[in-house]
């Protein structure tokens, strides 16, 4: 009995070793990478927790940039240098993501409205704003209009989504949001151990190191934070629904002619890809357009989902026709 009480304190002091080594590998590879790619712009404080958040160039109005689900601020350099050239720009880190400070749960896009408001009163960036918001980030920007519409000028939805569209889902995709849910939980409930440790950054080194910027998101408050706005992706939805329309303010939607992209989804047949691309393009993105009397969309054949990455040009004209409608100065 003596000699496993022993080896089984040696076991439990090996593991506790390990696991301290791996706490302190994480947290000196994670200053290193900071340091080797430092993520742009300004801590700002907004209550007890900071956001990152990056500004350039000059004039009115000012164009705020929103991220789309599990999005980092670097997503917007090109649309940004490309606004930069001819009005005010700022992109920011949401509650939880790179540089910014976890934030209250769950994620909301009422939450993070408020969160955003406050960023820029803090900041000391002034209204009027237009709008700009990929993906998830549309809810969130449609319910920032809604909460303070005299402070907004106009806005472009890039491939957002339309909260009617959780009903017309075909099968196949609504199976693939229920795994992507469930995937994501997964990573936010043993984050502490896998990431806090450095045993995913040992796991993605081995299978081929890390990119630029993989270090934002080796990070539990990341984690929990995207895992939350999945879950209340729902109630995001009938908020932005609450928020109401535009009136009169000029708005562009920017749609994804290939909406699913490159990623197969099992159970979703040719026939029902076609199906798909034909609602959000006919139907989904016509709603948002019309949000607006002075509403329009424009459909990028070219493009994926992702179009801040693949179409950066056409987000920057969009911009730039909103703010000539609007004046600038």
């Amino acid at each position: 009995m003596r000699w496993i009480s022993r080896t089984a304190l040696t076991i439990i002091c090996l593991l506790g070793l390990l696991a301290v080594g791996g706490a302190i590998y994480q947290s000196i590879a994670m200053r290193m990478d900071a340091r080797r790619s430092p993520e742009p712009g300004t801590l700002v404080d907004i209550g007890g927790y900071n956001l990152e958040i990056y500004c350039t160039g000059g004039g009115s109005p000012t164009v705020i940039l929103e991220s789309g689900l599990g999005d980092l601020l670097p997503e917007w350099e090109r649309v940004q240098t490309g606004i930069t050239k001819f009005s005010r720009v700022c992109s920011y880190d949401r509650a939880g993501y790179g540089g910014s400070d976890a934030g209250p749960m769950p994620r909301t896009s009422a939450l993070i409205a408020t969160e955003l408001h406050t960023l820029l009163q803090k900041a000391g960036e002034k209204p009027p704003f237009v709008l700009v918001g990929h993906s998830f980030g549309g809810y969130n920007m449609r319910v920032f209009n809604g909460d303070y519409p005299k402070e907004v000028a106009g806005l472009v939805l890039v491939d957002s989504p339309q909260e009617d569209e959780y009903e017309k889902f075909p099968p196949a995709w609504q199976s693939f949001s229920a795994a992507l849910l469930q995937h994501y939980n997964k990573q936010a409930a043993v984050a502490p151990f896998f990431v806090g440790l450095g045993i995913a950054r040992l796991m993605l080194q081995a299978q081929g190191g890390l990119g630029k910027d993989d270090y934002l998101i080796l990070q539990a408050k990341y984690l929990k934070a995207r895992a939350s706005e999945l879950r209340s992706i729902r109630t995001s939805a009938e908020q932005a629904r609450a928020a109401g329309g535009l009136a009169d303010k000029p708005l562009i939607v920017l749609s994804a002619g290939t909406t699913l992209g490159a990623a197969p989804i099992d159970g979703l047949t040719q026939d029902g890809v076609v199906a798909f691309q034909r609602m959000w393009i006919e139907d989904l993105q016509p709603r948002l357009a019309r949000l607006s009397t002075r509403g329009k969309l424009v459909v990028l054949p070219n493009s994926g989902h992702n179009i801040p990455a693949e179409r950066p040009d056409a987000v920057v004209e969009a911009v730039r026709q909103i703010c000539t409608a609007v004046g600038t100065h």
